[in-house]
């Protein structure tokens, strides 16, 4: 287990040390990122160096450490945990996105002195943040030296790299053979004019190949890269995590198995290729070792899009997948209201109670996130962890906040329920109702082929804004079939920047979590989320339109709902999806729970 990372006195001494390295390597500055060597948004404990030399510990969040001062930057989710993990530390917190403040690159091309030096890891910086940042400093002729893990090389006591077994999908879950992905993919590098192929998002490579592993927290995915060159296909993985029929299924699909640390070695011998791979999922010492002597053909990965739009398998079994984390979620929900303030209960021992209901479901694969059991104040952190010995306790009042998701063998859920464990304030009520009906509001939507989140944002945001209320995060994000929680290019955020990864047109079959909320810090915080399919709905002479089907089954708490803030429409919405809670789930509930679930989603 890592040792606490939060302690402010631990804090300033790993930046002593770090800083001791960057005067002997004379760095004016160093920059520590968040990922690993494959751009991914939760990393193992390995990778985890900017949560040991901050003590932030959230999944987004770059830090930019100075001889004599330092700075963390991260976005809306995580503002109050990281003033809260930040405090006593020396570390200022940039809160991305708020007037005012600025970004990491201007930050340092104004901060740097001319002609001075930058370090960082160049495998944790993905290529293109790499020559954007390389293009903001040359005018102050500021070099960038990326061969150095400082970082990790302060760190006495890292962890290993995880090299846990892996496992084969089977075709009657994937709904695809690897073969048949491996052969559009080189139909795919045909038309771009590809010669050669470089994957590291580990997501993909897992999707391609059909087969998972253990390496992350939470997320069945192992490191690894993989390399086509014209016809020879390469999978570079820790040996440790092969077995033998994995090693004979790879060699089954033609694909050769080479050492996780000889991938950059294989790199080098690449010359006079046309190498499709995209900039910003390949890091800046693949980018490095690669140009100049090959062309680089930059696009999004044919990969991505294909595992976002899943195929009717996939969706069939995700169904399946939600239905039982659905009848989990529900058995916690009555178990909750009953045992609040009945017995001594914190959020995690409620958090633990959950996973052992998820547990109990036929092919469960465990958690696919950390639990965010949240309390009261706590709620208003929107990505809050408790930890073991420090949850707070539940009391028979106020709301309390679960946002959780499961892996299951036929695919991963994302769900967050905000339940009423006693008396509420008519502010709380307000806000949970505001932020149910804005939910269903966005589930509801019709709209025209073409559409991304963007056009859509505003259909879950209306009522809020209208209050004159917002939350500061995206509404929505795709998730994986088997997968990780957060999957591209598919997402629903209002404010969107050129390029963003997310900004991709709607297609059906990718799935989508609808997630609003509403955070009052110090007091509470309410959000509900259900995941969505994208369908198809009538094609007229005004073109294709689409849709969302609910995959998402399971109680919205009427206590807590005010129906002074509902509309009649958002009423009937609101009795519509319960009574098809109550036809889906009851059913599969003991008697007890059945008939409290009748009540639960009684009509309005």
């Amino acid at each position: 287990m890592m040792q606490d990372r939060r302690d402010s006195g631990c804090v300033k001494e790993r930046l002593a040390a770090l800083r001791e390295r960057m005067r002997a390597c004379g760095m004016d500055a160093y920059l520590v990122p968040s990922g690993d060597f494959h751009g991914s948004e939760n990393v193992g404990e390995y990778f985890q160096c900017r949560a040991y030399i901050t003590g932030f510990t959230g999944s987004a969040g770059t830090a930019v450490i100075l001889p004599e001062s330092a700075g963390l930057w991260t976005d809306g989710r995580y503002f109050v945990q990281a003033k809260a993990q930040l405090l006593g530390s020396g570390i200022s917190l940039f809160k991305m996105g708020q007037e005012g403040v600025p970004d990491v690159e201007d930050y340092l091309a104004e901060t740097l002195p001319k002609g001075g030096v930058l370090g960082v890891d160049g495998r944790t910086v993905d290529m293109q943040t790499m020559e954007a940042l390389v293009k903001k400093l040359e005018p102050r002729r500021i070099a960038v030296s990326f061969h150095t893990d400082l970082a990790g090389d302060s760190w006495p006591d890292r962890p290993p790299l995880s090299h846990q077994p892996l496992w084969i999908v089977p075709e009657r879950l994937a709904g695809e053979a690897a073969g048949e992905k491996l052969a559009a993919l080189k139909e795919a590098m045909r038309e771009k004019k590809a010669t050669a192929h470089v994957l590291t998002a580990l997501d993909e490579i897992a999707w391609l190949l059909n087969i998972r592993g253990g390496d992350m927290d939470c997320t069945p995915l192992f490191l690894a890269y993989f390399l086509m060159n014209g016809e020879r296909m390469r999978l570079f993985v820790q040996e440790e995590s092969l077995s033998d029929p994995v090693r004979a299924y790879l060699k089954g699909l033609g694909v050769e198995i080479g050492a996780y640390a000889a991938f950059y070695e294989a790199l080098s011998g690449l010359s006079g290729e046309s190498i499709l791979l995209e900039k910003a999922r390949v890091n800046a010492r693949i980018g490095e070792i690669l140009k100049g002597r090959n062309t680089i053909l930059d696009s999004m990965n044919p990969t991505a899009r294909r595992k976002a739009v899943k195929n009717p398998v996939e969706i069939d079994h995700m169904r399946t997948a939600h239905i039982k984390d659905g009848v989990a979620v529900t058995r916690f929900l009555y178990w909750l209201k009953h045992a609040a303030g009945a017995q001594e209960i914190d959020e995690c021992t409620a958090a633990a109670r959950l996973s052992a209901f998820r547990a109990e479901q036929e092919g469960s694969l465990g958690p696919s996130f950390e639990t965010i059991s949240a309390y009261g104040p706590n709620a208003a952190m929107c990505h809050y962890r408790a930890s073991e010995g420090s949850g707070r306790r539940l009391e028979p009042k106020g709301l309390y906040l679960v946002d959780s998701g499961g892996h299951y063998e036929e695919g991963t859920t994302d769900i967050t329920r905000t339940v009423a464990l006693g008396p509420l304030t008519d502010e709380e009520k307000k806000c949970f109702t505001l932020v149910a009906a804005c939910m269903l509001r966005l589930l509801n939507v019709k709209f025209l082929s073409g559409c991304c989140g963007v056009n859509l944002d505003f259909a879950a945001r209306e009522l809020l804004w209208r209050n004159g209320l917002d939350y500061n995060h995206g509404t929505g994000h795709g998730v994986a079939f088997l997968g990780p929680v957060h999957e591209r290019p598919n997402g629903i955020r209002w404010r969107m920047a050129q390029g963003r990864p997310d900004a991709a047109v709607f297609e059906e079959g990718m799935v989508t979590s609808n997630e609003p909320g509403l955070y009052m810090e110090g007091r509470f915080g309410v959000r509900t989320e259900n995941m969505m399919l994208c369908v198809k709905a009538e094609k007229n002479e005004y073109g294709q339109f689409l849709c969302f089907e609910n995959l998402t089954w399971a109680p919205i708490d009427l206590d807590a709902v005010d129906e002074r803030w509902l509309e009649e429409r958002d009423r009937k919405l609101l009795n519509e999806y319960h009574r098809k809670v109550r036809e889906i789930i009851g059913p599969r509930l003991p008697q007890e729970e059945a008939e409290w679930l009748r009540e639960a989603t009684r009509e309005i």
